[in-house]
């Protein structure tokens, strides 16, 4: 019995290991034209659509989405006055290069740096929003010193513990992808604004609730009856709610 699990078990890990790619970074296929294209920026490989403003919120949205579904979010900051800066992953939308950690950081920090030599706008003006995955790359921007603010909409603590909920005994050695957020929490000493759907059936609300207590400087909004996919939509009141005396500042 003992070798049929571990056989199960390394069958799953190879699997895991092929897969991985799909499952942390679906993009929609085929690569569609962003909202808003007239915005659209390119700087080295990385490309994003830009709004001015005094303050700029830098958006980096989900694993199952590109720019092209971005107009609710860009909508609703700009309905508060905000600047806003969203990135295309690459590999995603119209953006050249292949999808992996590594690659989706390196973006960020190109438009972030971007933004600042080009536009004059200093991290201190700059607030760091994530949905989803993008919640990992939020974090990650914030633990290198590009932002002032962090905002995190339905995060997840890492990517190997969502694996984890899949195939509980996956090896955590076989995951390169981590977007590992809980690790870095209690480095990023700025204020942090967590939002997560009470009803969130792909990231579960416990995972908002456990990186909330790992920020030194965090508060938790929960969305009642919140979902996963529809907090920008269905609950954009309560979002713009909770982010108005947040981002301005």
């Amino acid at each position: 019995m003992a070798l049929v699990l571990f056989l199960a078990a390394l069958c799953l890990a190879v699997g895991f290991g092929f897969g991985e790619k799909l499952l942390v970074f679906p993009a929609p296929s085929p690569g569609r034209p962003p909202a808003y294209p007239d915005r659209l920026i390119r700087s080295g490989d990385a490309a994003f659509l830009y709004f001015g403003g005094k303050t700029v919120v830098a958006y980096f949205h989900g694993n199952g989405e590109d720019l092209a579904d971005s107009i609710p979010v860009v909508s609703l900051l700009r309905t508060l006055g905000m600047g806003v800066l969203a990135l295309e992953y690459p590999g995603y939308g119209l953006a050249g290069g292949r999808p992996s950690e590594d690659a989706v950081y390196a973006a960020a920090e190109t438009a972030l740096r971007w933004l600042r030599s080009e536009q004059g706008v200093e991290p201190a003006r700059v607030v760091l929003l994530g949905w989803s995955l993008g919640s990992g790359v939020a974090a990650e921007m914030a633990k290198r010193q590009l932002g002032a603010r962090l905002v995190l909409v339905a995060p997840f603590t890492s990517v190997v513990d969502m694996s984890r909920r899949m195939i509980p005994f996956l090896p955590a050695s076989i995951i390169r992808d981590r977007f590992d957020t809980a690790s870095k929490a209690g480095s990023i000493g700025i204020p942090v604004l967590i939002i997560h759907g009470t009803e969130d059936g792909v990231v579960p609300f416990e995972m908002g609730r456990r990186l909330a207590a790992a920020f030194p400087q965090a508060s938790l909004v929960p969305v009642e009856g919140g979902e996963h996919n529809d907090l920008f939509t269905v609950h954009a009141l309560e979002l713009r709610n909770a982010l108005a005396p947040f981002v301005k500042f």
